[in-house]
């Protein structure tokens, strides 16, 4: 329900007949593969293949969840952050994932996007823990 949720999300594909069902699809054949959760109630939803058929530019949607949802972490903790991760090639998939594992990293930040209300607080936060420049709390 989470990803079906997400997927709603994506614009370009909501235009489209059929697109949304075929990338839920394609999320729920890789969540089957191996869980995207990454543990400390973080999943990183994607696609096993590169969505170069339904998109023509790489999208990013974060959801939250407040009371978390089982993603089959390693930590076995429930899930509450998520970042639905599709891109029309794979160089900027793997990109996203690349730049996305190494931000979440930051305690601050996750924390700080369990409460953050408005995107551009979001987007900013991320910015910032990516320079490394985030202001202490």
């Amino acid at each position: 329900a989470v990803l079906k949720e997400l997927v709603e999300l994506v614009p370009e594909i909501r235009k489209e007949p059929g697109h949304q069902e075929l990338f839920l699809h394609a999320l729920l054949e890789r969540e089957r593969l191996h869980t995207t959760a990454i543990g400390d109630g973080i999943a990183l939803p994607h696609a096993r293949n590169a969505m170069g058929g339904l998109l023509k530019r790489s999208i990013l949607v974060f959801g939250r969840h407040s009371g978390g949802v089982s993603f089959g972490a390693v930590d076995n903790k429930p899930v509450q952050v998520l970042f639905l991760i599709a891109s029309p090639n794979l160089t900027d998939h793997l990109a996203m994932l690349s730049r996305l594992s190494r931000v979440l990293r930051d305690t601050k930040l996750r924390s700080a996007l369990l409460v953050m209300t408005k995107p551009q607080e979001i987007l900013r936060s991320m910015e910032e823990a990516e320079l490394g420049t985030a202001k202490p709390a």
